[in-house]
């Protein structure tokens, strides 16, 4: 264990360091001071139990040694700490998975929690059955397929995204519960713990949610109790400021004694559906949410199947619709089978030309069939079969040539292999897509597994806080067809069109990765649609190109969302590699691919994605996270048989990639 100073240097405090014992002199120490942003604390108290709290888990590099008492790994230090504290009170991967989702909406607001919704994808290692808990939020009842587009004008995303019309009824909390009361072991009130302390003692703002602050698009400005939160006395909070959200706090209080029923009904409910009748004064009335109370009381999380996709011996179980995922990643894996990818002599190596440019027309293939075809398949028949038949898919990758860029594709017909598939949709247009929502992987110490990735949608949802609840509400149905596509002259269902009770279409896709049966890997990403080729460029990374989950996550990544086929790739940070040189990216200009910039230069500079992930290989338990945000890994450590577990049995470490932001992890201690 490490000494008191090396533990808070680790915690992100100077190795000489000592807690001062009046909160008044934190700012001779460096910490922050007690001003608007900073809770007093009792600092002896502090003290005490962020030793607790901090010897709870081993934050270690990303890649870990085996370890039976089970791993998580999650894109923010302090939700990954609040995983570990569940497994190691004998909690297992979904009683975890719910202590994450929770911490991630006081450490992550920006990208998800109980406001919105997401995807729980669990693998029971007892029974061998893998099931997804699809807690996606819906249009209310009052939703109608032109509501976007009143007059047949779309409304501007900035505006319509930005008003209650956006809000969708809000599925997390029922979804978690749903999970727990299935498959977990603890109740709603002792997974919620961690979050209710990070709430209530606060935690230290890393560089990201300084940055999406700063880089809001006016989201945390243009509503009160948002600016109160984001932006105290006007000023946004930096990184190294101290966040304490007492408003949350209370609610999280408030679900952990009343159950997920006083987020669905009661005073909680009805302050939700007031604060969706907020609007922008650009569009007036028609701006205003259309969810009631009975939406919220009715609504209820679906227990779907995955999707099963196959790749060169490998199996994968993915997301099914409403989410277009699954399908579109296994389409893309089909499309690309026939490919030597992997094979270095014959020019199919990583990262070099032949490589990329088949995985980029393999993606605009995709992604045409997935605005055509993918919507929730609950409201409209989605041709599933059809999009993944062998010979579907080797129509499509036929269009692919090896020596030049085909044309805009348009999407395929998979109608012919898909019996219960509907008339083809009208395309929609396409709009902005945040980089946000959030993914984190989960293993215990049973092999149960969890794969779960959540959101709000766009980073800070819709910019409503519910006033005196302290968090922020989606705009989830901003990812409906703004204008209908629906004709019924020629029998089109509108596959993503805006009706009432729907889901809209989805781009999560939280995997699971088989190998002769066994699960080996499970990971996913945030990213908007560029989540779809995330998971797509790990699962070539650990297939094809050989690499360890870690090189796979590491990698430079390349990213096609549009038929048209703007590539959009990676390289700026000095661990992803290796770097798509400058002679790769000539070669895929020469090919005529769009996006790169200008002949000579490097137009590999932007991030893609947060993927974090577990390895089950071998039966032995390791833990991969993404530097790309502030991914951390924790391990469990196993103790002797018979043996009463105690602080003592975990130890501490941090990742040398989070060390600069862990202040949140001494700051809300708890319990053993």
């Amino acid at each position: 264990m490490a000494s008191q100073a090396e533990t808070f240097r680790y915690a992100g405090f100077p190795a000489a360091t000592r807690l001062p014992a009046n909160p008044h002199d934190q700012a001779a120490a460096g910490l922050p001071g007690p001003d608007s942003r900073t809770l007093p604390l009792t600092l002896n108290r502090f003290t005490h139990r962020a030793r607790r709290w901090l010897v709870l888990c081993l934050l270690a590099s990303p890649v870990l040694a085996a370890s039976p008492d089970g791993v998580v790994a999650v894109s923010h230090p302090a939700a990954a700490a609040a995983g570990a504290r569940i497994l190691a009170q004998g909690g297992n991967a979904i009683d975890a998975a719910a202590a994450v989702q929770f911490a991630l909406n006081v450490v992550e607001p920006q990208s998800s929690g109980i406001g919105g919704g997401g995807f729980m994808l669990i693998h029971l290692a007892k029974t061998g059955e893998t099931v997804i808990v699809d807690s996606r939020e819906r249009a209310p009842a009052a939703a109608r397929a032109d509501m976007f587009a009143p007059n047949g004008v779309p409304m501007a995303f900035s505006e319509a995204s930005t008003s209650g019309l956006a809000v969708g009824v809000p599925g997390t909390v029922r979804g978690v519960d749903t999970a727990l009361r299935r498959w977990g072991t603890l109740s709603l009130a002792a997974t919620l713990a961690p979050a209710i302390e990070l709430a209530e003692h606060g935690f230290r703002v890393n560089r990201f949610l300084a940055e999406d602050i700063i880089n809001d698009g006016g989201r945390t400005q243009g509503q009160p109790e948002t600016a109160a939160t984001f932006r105290p006395g006007g000023v946004p909070l930096a990184e190294g400021d101290w966040l304490v959200q007492p408003d949350l706090a209370r609610t999280l209080k408030l679900l952990a004694s009343g159950g997920a029923e006083a987020f669905y009904r009661g005073a909680l409910a009805s302050a939700i559906v007031d604060a969706q009748r907020r609007t922008r004064t650009e569009l007036g009335g028609a701006g205003r949410g259309r969810m009631s109370l009975g939406d919220l009381e009715h609504y209820q999380a679906t227990i779907r199947q995955p999707l099963i996709g196959r790749y060169r011996g490998w199996t994968l179980a993915g997301m099914p619709p409403p989410s277009s995922g699954g399908l579109t990643t296994f389409e893309i894996l089909g499309l690309l089978e026939r490919f030597p990818l992997g094979d270095t002599a014959r020019g199919y190596g990583f990262g070099q030309p032949n490589t990329l440019h088949v995985m980029i027309e393999a993606m605009r293939l995709a992604f045409a069939d997935r605005a055509m075809w993918i919507g929730d398949d609950d409201a409209a028949p989605v041709p599933r079969q059809g999009l993944l038949h062998p010979a579907y898919l080797a129509s499509r990758s036929a269009l692919i040539h090896a020596n030049r860029r085909m044309g805009t594709p348009v999407a395929g017909d998979p109608r012919r292999w898909d019996a219960s598939a509907s008339p083809p949709p009208k395309a929609p247009v396409s709009r902005p897509q945040s980089p946000h929502t959030t993914h984190f992987s989960i293993v215990d110490r049973w092999g149960n597994v969890v794969s779960y990735t959540s959101t709000i949608e766009f980073t800070w949802g819709s910019g409503i806080t519910v006033p005196g609840y302290g968090f922020l509400l989606n705009n989830e149905l901003t990812d409906f067809n703004f204008v209908p596509t629906a004709d019924a002259a020629t029998d089109n269902p509108g596959a993503n069109d805006v009706a009432p009770f729907k889901r809209p279409r989805s781009s999560m896709a939280p995997t699971l990765l088989f190998k002769d049966g066994k699960p080996v890997a499970a990971f996913g990403s945030p990213g908007g649609s560029t989540i779809i080729n995330s998971v797509l460029n790990v699962t070539l990374n650990l297939i094809d190109h050989g690499m360890s989950l870690q090189q796979a996550i590491d990698a430079p990544r390349l990213s096609v969302t549009q038929a048209a086929g703007r590539v959009v790739c990676e390289g700026g940070a000095p661990f992803m590699q290796p770097h798509f040189d400058l002679v790769t990216q000539d070669a895929l200009r020469k090919l005529g691919h769009i996006g790169l910039g200008e002949a000579g230069t490097d137009g590999c500079r932007d991030t893609i994605g947060s993927v974090q992930a577990v390895d089950l290989t071998d039966g032995e338990y390791h833990g991969a996270a993404d530097p790309r945000r502030e991914g951390t890994v924790i391990r469990v450590r196993p103790e002797p048989a018979g043996a009463r577990r105690s602080p003592a049995a975990v130890e501490t470490r941090l990742d040398r990639r989070s060390d600069a932001a862990i202040g949140g992890l001494a700051a809300h201690p708890g319990p053993l």
